[in-house]
């Protein structure tokens, strides 16, 4: 596929890397040269120095024969014009990414007037990412698949919780509930395990389970669920306020840290009813003075991710039930990981992923377009959901016996049938018109079903 991005901030360069690495024929746009040239050095892209809403830049880049152009420069008004350009041109899908809040209530009306086939939020994609996160603590990260019937989740096992030392196909001897864990990463390593695998303590794993039955799977299994009511914020951003708001509706106690004193007036007009302290959250001294002992979780949103790293182990020193860090240099997310910090989240991964998810199902040519895409284990997992074509020869055949035929490290972990959830064993199969999710490591590339099952005729 022939992609323009526009702008290489945080976003754009994450997201070209990502499009790069599956094989699309890229062309970037940036005013900055010397950013251009780095990129040159590291990525197969072409480079075009300019200003991507200009027609004349965005015609020598190609727009009249692109599939999509995606702009995620600084400047929401850049983004929208360049789409509406990149159209007129005969660029046949646009992306634009757009922050402003004040835009969300015309957003419908701006995609019909700037023709965006998709507009993303990074803050508010990330916010409502941590609001997931905070409604069952004990998970590092959150999605529902299949219409909702579905959660996969993330954990961390315990040293001698329950799970510490199963063996995965005795799972179901600890709970009725329906649940299958689908991918585990120890010592930075993931695999997609069968029954005989043995679980440790401090492996990561995702899960699939029910929706409707999450609770009570863990109440089985004896994990902390904690009510998250008392949240502490550290840094009035963008991605605080949206977070702010979703507490807010359901009932929840919100303070909110901010050294700039101008901000702390705005975020008092915004959010009345939340607690706003201006002072510097990094510091000790004032995190205890706001009393971080006593809150159900810490949200370190600040714009340095040092700082963000800082609060949040001293959250965790105190035993703060929950922590929530929020970074931008992503290159040390396993190392993150190790050193004991709770949930990390990144509004540009979280951006990318939600682009690629989309670039993906344009690219799908038989009609088994990718519904969902998520990523799990720090990028290096992922969970995809399809439905299944009318007329493939992987259908009505039990997993067991389709197990030749299936690409190595990929699992069907959930199916959804006429209303009901199915969590699959080796004798159940796919039927036409199911949804199903498919989770496999990140560098297995699954566009379509159909890469999941290579021998199969759709």
């Amino acid at each position: 596929m022939f992609i323009i991005v526009v702008g290489q901030g945080k976003v754009g360069t994450t997201l070209s890397s990502q499009l790069c690495a599956e094989g699309h024929d890229i062309v970037i746009i940036d005013r900055e040269a010397d950013v251009l040239k780095k990129l040159q050095e590291t990525l197969d892209v072409a480079t075009l120095c300019g200003n991507g809403a200009a027609g004349s830049v965005l015609e020598e880049a190609g727009a009249a024969r692109a599939d999509l152009l995606i702009a995620c420069t600084d400047s929401d008004e850049v983004n929208l014009l360049s789409c509406m350009v990149a159209r007129k041109l005969g660029t046949k899908n646009t992306i634009a990414r757009v922050r402003n809040p004040e835009y969300d209530s015309d957003l419908r009306l701006l995609k019909d007037e700037f023709h965006i086939s998709l507009s993303i939020n990074p803050e508010l994609t990330c916010a409502r990412e941590i609001f997931r996160i905070l409604r069952f603590p004990a998970f590092l990260k959150r999605e529902t698949f299949l219409r909702d019937k579905a959660e996969l989740v993330e954990l961390k096992v315990a040293p001698g919780s329950e799970l510490d030392g199963l063996k995965l196909m005795d799972l179901r001897r600890l709970t009725d509930e329906k649940a299958l864990i689908c991918a585990v990463e120890r010592q930075g390593q993931v695999t997609i395990p069968d029954g005989t695998f043995v679980l440790q303590g401090n492996d990561r794993i995702s899960l699939t389970a029910e929706a409707s039955g999450l609770v009570r799977f863990m109440n089985d299994l004896k994990l902390p669920a904690p009510s998250i009511r008392k949240v502490m914020m550290v840094g009035g951003s963008r991605i605080a306020i949206h977070v702010a708001r979703m507490l807010i509706k359901n009932k929840g106690r919100v303070t909110i840290i901010e050294n700039d004193a101008e901000k702390c007036r705005l975020l008092t007009e915004l959010l009345p009813e939340a607690t706003i302290i201006s002072g510097n959250g990094s510091l000790q001294e004032v995190l205890l003075a706001e009393g971080v002992k006593d809150t159900d979780a810490v949200l370190a949103l600040t714009g340095f991710d040092e700082e963000n790293l800082t609060i949040s182990m001293f959250a965790n020193y105190l035993k703060v039930p929950k922590t929530v860090t929020k970074i931008d240099r992503t290159e040390y997310l396993e190392v993150y990981s190790n050193a004991g910090i709770d949930t990390i989240v990144s509004p540009k991964l979280l951006t990318a992923n939600e682009i690629v998810r989309y670039v993906r199902a344009m690219g799908s040519r038989s009609g088994q377009s990718m519904l969902a895409l998520s990523r799990f284990m720090d990028g290096k997992v992922e969970a995809m959901e399809f439905i299944v074509p009318a007329g493939a020869n992987y259908c009505d055949i039990p997993f067991k016996a389709l197990q030749a035929r299936k690409r190595k490290n990929t699992l069907v972990a959930a199916i959804a049938r006429n209303r009901q959830l199915i969590i699959p064993s080796g004798n159940d199969c796919l039927l036409p018109e199911d949804r199903v999710v498919i989770v496999a490591p990140r560098d297995v590339t699954i566009s379509e079903l159909k890469d999941v099952f290579p021998g199969g005729n759709v």
